[in-house]
């Protein structure tokens, strides 16, 4: 495998974990009394996954000079 691919298949990871945040943090706030430190912390990793999933897909992308 080489280092693209391994690239890609971290990256699908990444997806899979932020859209399963998602629903973690959907979860934690139609609770009657919210866990808003919980919910922070989850958003917090869910910005942090989406920073790393941006950084990644540029190393994917070809350099274009327009």
């Amino acid at each position: 495998m080489n280092e693209q691919d391994e690239l890609k298949e971290r990256v699908a990871e990444m997806r899979a974990e932020h859209r399963d945040l998602d629903d973690a943090i959907q979860a934690l706030s139609q609770r009657v009394v919210p866990d808003m430190i919980q919910i922070q912390r989850l958003k917090k990793r869910k910005l942090f996954l989406r920073d790393e999933i941006i950084k990644i897909e540029s190393k994917l992308l070809p350099d274009i000079i327009a």
